[in-house]
């Protein structure tokens, strides 16, 4: 995958309003202090597979 991952624009993304922890993502069921997909990148070498636009047609 070539494109570039916008964790803001995934459906799987949401924000926690939890101070320390904005980020989370329903996918891989975690919350962070950082954007998702670097998460994901950083711990497994890959990006993330469950990447899908919030409105593809756009």
């Amino acid at each position: 995958m070539n494109e570039r991952i916008v964790c803001q624009k995934c459906i799987h993304y949401f924000v926690t309003w939890q101070q320390g922890k904005p980020h989370g993502c329903k996918a891989y069921g975690f919350k962070s202090q950082i954007i998702p997909s670097i998460v994901v990148k950083n711990s497994s070498g890959f990006p993330c597979a469950f990447y899908q636009l919030k409105n593809p047609e756009r």
